[in-house]
């Protein structure tokens, strides 16, 4: 029978880590609970070049202004993007250059060949 080697926690270096609020991580989870589907990520990925109108982002995506709305709302309450009012028009655009990042970095990490992770599986 083979054993596995244990070693002890006191064997190591302490390790430095930076101290993240509670709340933060649950603010960050939400953040990835609101980019974590590809209809809500595909009106990001549009809001990274420009400022859209509902009514714009509805037709651009082949969607009802009711269902681009409610994606709106939920991406605004958890603080994805933000808007401005213009007479009659409300405006949308991403709320600051980090959701760009990550829109960005998510874009490029997928379009990217698969890993070879899967190799050592």
């Amino acid at each position: 029978m083979e054993t596995k080697p244990v070693c002890n926690p006191n064997e190591h270096s302490k390790k430095k880590v930076p101290v993240i609020k509670s709340a933060d991580f649950e603010k960050a989870a939400g953040l990835f609970f609101a980019l974590g589907d590809a209809a809500r990520l595909r009106l990001l990925e549009r809001l990274l070049h420009q400022e859209w109108c509902v009514s714009e982002l509805a037709e651009e995506l082949g969607d009802e202004i009711s269902t681009v709305s409610q994606r709106l709302k939920l991406l605004r309450t958890h603080g994805v993007i933000s808007r401005r009012r213009e007479g009659k028009h409300i405006y949308y655009q991403l709320s600051d250059q980090h959701i760009a990042d990550l829109v960005i970095n998510a874009l490029a990490h997928a379009s990217e060949p698969q890993s070879n992770l899967d190799e050592i599986e």
